[in-house]
């Protein structure tokens, strides 16, 4: 990819991984943990994507703890595990290759950036739990447009803050809404396609397709 001057990366699923929270609690949850993870992220997306539609915002934080209560009822989980689960969404692990890779990309001077739905204290929690810290240029949320993704006013962020080219930005997300609403938006974007999943039919193929991000450092040559 030529031209590129920002690598940005969407945070939960594709930094973070959000079934870290309920697997480190799966001595509790039992066998049905994973169903429970996938539920709690499915009903949290379904949430931000419904909220903007009816033009009645929550932020990040409070659509994860009511998706939360809606998952912990449909999966029959006790109650009392509400606050140790919410702790540890604080602090979701990374997944296994992302410091590594990160720090690479630091050494060749783009600008990274984090563009999340995610509020700006979440994220920092995020990063300093997870010591990068040293690695972001900046951490855009979407609280600054109080919309979320993949609303067009959430990928202007970095191109204002920037002042560069839409094409000169390489997006990467785990999530195929987020790559079609970036990609029709006018970045270059990158699915990482984790788990082999088929990618949604919403006017937009993806510039590549990786597994894992340290194929980005092979792409950006």
């Amino acid at each position: 990819m030529k031209n590129v001057k920002a690598i940005i990366f969407d945070a939960y699923g594709t930094l973070f991984d959000v079934n870290s929270a309920a697997e480190k609690c799966k001595d509790k949850i039992g066998d049905k943990w994973e169903g429970f993870a996938n539920f709690w992220r499915t009903t949290q997306l379904e949430y931000t994507w419904l909220r903007s539609l009816m033009k009645r915002h929550k932020d990040f934080w409070q659509v994860t703890e009511d998706s939360l209560d809606k998952s912990m009822n449909a999966f029959n989980i006790d109650k009392s595990m509400r606050s140790e689960l919410l702790d540890l969404y604080k602090i979701l692990n990374t997944f296994p290759e992302v410091k590594d890779v990160l720090n690479k990309l630091k050494e060749k001077n783009y600008k990274l950036a984090i563009l999340s739905n995610g509020t700006p204290a979440l994220l920092n929690e995020l990063v300093k739990s997870n010591n990068l810290e040293n690695i972001f240029d900046d951490i855009f949320s979407i609280e600054e447009v109080g919309i979320y993704k993949p609303d067009s006013r959430v990928y202007d962020i970095p191109v204002k803050k920037y002042q560069i080219q839409k094409n000169e930005v390489t997006f990467l997300s785990a999530n195929t809404w987020d790559v079609s609403g970036s990609g029709n938006y006018g970045y270059n974007a990158i699915w990482v396609n984790r788990n082999n999943n088929i990618f949604d039919k919403l006017d937009y193929e993806p510039k590549k397709q990786v597994k894992h991000l340290d194929e980005l450092l092979d792409l950006i040559q």
